[in-house]
């Protein structure tokens, strides 16, 4: 029985793929690598969530941290090691990886048997989500997942149609590279497994190879799970974390849209195309895997009300799905709608030009140069022997993190907080009893028995405090201080 499975799914799946586009796929990918370390060199500012990697890695780099796997940090630390403060460097690795996973997915188009153009087109939706559009270029762990994912898909996809194990063996060390970057990998590889075994090809859970990757990839991935454990597991606590700030957004509803939408025009319409056509057409039934995997975590995520992106890095594989179907119509002779596919793709590109601009926002420098500036001229202006006594504590990690990576020549002491990981870190010395708060809340430090008063409005209801008369120590108070909900 096990043996007639086995030739069963061998059956249903393509002996052999076309070509690979590599001129046309090439371009594209060319072009986004170029769009994206251009933005990159060209951004004077950080992205706050980029702010947090390269402060993490330069002054706080570990296995883990509440909220943040080590290779993302790691990647920013050396990137400052070696070119400090140019961000066309820092951003080399993000840039790259956004352009390889426009590769990637055309590669998965054309292990599904897609054509030139089935290629093309996928290679073209993944260039333009709008997700990775607009933060391609920025150094986060969400910048390198699409990649991860993409690949992961590709070993499992190439696998089914030319049943050799060495590609099994080979997702073991992936999983355990993108449990370093980003934890969601890991319910990932679970639904991957459910989705496999219901959907098939059952085979591949019967490989010893198959196993054998999952326990090498939790080896590596085990660094971070022993930091985690140890330190309390505080990204299981930013579950309920995440929802409460989603909701704001719309809660699940609006939520499951986004994560549709945030594929782009051609992308989004490839996605849902792909999604069914993985149940209804014939030559796709090998490959149901991936449509179920999707489907499960879109209503995983929609239902916990993770963020809007935390699907990107399947848009592609998915997408892929489409393009073949859309290349089955073709070949059957209904070519009534095949015109559209290029219109989309220009509106698509369009699109992306206009959050390519908006990305630029996202990092104005403006609004951390003003922040840090005002926290120097703060702590300037107390006496000499409050200044050396003064610590700068955020209500919030942005703040934290804009003071540890804010320009050396302001002479900023390091940046503390509560907050996520900085809450993490070591505390303050005990005898800095002189506070510099930056953000809406003074009463977080309660705790401490500082008296603070408002001294710099900094705007959005955000303001910098000064105060002192520290009653208990920093080393005492800062586990009470600890909290993951944003200020």
């Amino acid at each position: 029985m096990t043996s007639s499975t086995t030739v069963r799914d061998s059956a249903a799946a393509p002996t052999s793929v076309p070509r690979l586009a590599r001129l046309p796929v090439g371009i594209v990918a060319g072009v986004v690598a170029a769009v994206h370390l251009v933005m990159g060199a060209l951004g004077r500012g950080y992205w706050f969530d980029e702010a947090l990697m390269l402060a993490i890695g330069r002054h706080h780099l570990d296995w883990g941290s509440a909220d943040q796997p080590p290779v993302a940090p790691a990647l920013a630390g050396l990137a400052d090691v070696l070119a400090p403060g140019v961000n066309g460097v820092l951003r080399i690795a993000p840039s790259l990886a956004t352009a390889g996973a426009v590769v990637v997915a055309a590669l998965i188009a054309r292990e599904l048997g897609g054509d030139r153009r089935a290629q093309v087109l996928t290679a073209l939706a993944q260039a333009t989500g709008l997700w990775v559009t607009l933060f391609g270029h920025f150094l986060t762990p969400y910048s390198l997942e699409p990649l991860q994912w993409a690949l992961l898909l590709w070993l499992l996809v190439r696998w089914t149609r030319v049943r050799d194990d060495r590609l099994l063996l080979a997702v073991g060390p992936l999983l355990g590279l993108a449990a370093l970057t980003k934890f969601q990998v890991i319910l990932l590889g679970a639904v991957l497994v459910l989705a496999i075994g219901v959907a098939g090809p059952r085979a591949m859970l019967r490989r010893p190879a198959f196993w054998w990757a999952a326990l090498l990839g939790a080896l590596i991935a085990s660094p971070t799970l022993v930091w985690q454990a140890v330190h309390g597991w505080p990204q299981l606590r930013m579950t309920s974390v995440v929802a409460q700030e989603s909701v704001l957004f719309g809660g699940p509803g609006p939520n499951a849209v986004a994560m549709l939408l945030l594929a782009g025009l051609l992308g989004t319409v490839l996605v849902v195309v792909g999604a069914v056509a993985a149940f209804t057409t014939p030559r796709l039934r090998p490959y149901r895997f991936v449509a179920v995997t999707f489907l499960v975590l879109w209503i995983v995520f929609a239902v916990s009300v993770g963020r809007a992106y935390y699907l990107c890095g399947l848009h592609g594989a998915v997408a892929a799905l489409g393009a073949v179907w859309f290349q089955e119509r073709r070949a059957t002779g209904r070519r009534r709608w095949s015109w559209v596919a290029w219109p989309a793709g220009v509106l698509s590109v369009a699109l992306a030009a206009a959050m390519l601009s908006a990305s630029a926002g996202a990092a104005d420098p403006a609004v951390p140069e003003r922040i840090v500036d005002e926290v120097a001229r703060v702590r300037d202006g107390l006496p000499p022997d409050q200044r050396d006594r003064s610590v700068v504590v955020g209500g919030s990690y942005i703040f934290a993190a804009y003071v540890d990576t804010a320009d050396p020549a302001l002479g900023l002491p390091p940046g503390y907080s509560g907050n996520r990981s900085y809450g993490y870190f070591d505390p303050p010395p005990d005898d800095h009893d002189v506070v510099i708060f930056l953000g809406r809340d003074p009463g977080l430090l309660a705790p401490t028995g500082v008296v603070l008063r408002p001294v710099t409005d900094l705007g959005d209801g955000n303001r910098i405090w000064l105060g002192e008369g520290l009653t208990h120590p920093w080393s005492q108070v800062w586990p009470q201080l600890r909290t993951l909900v944003v200020d």
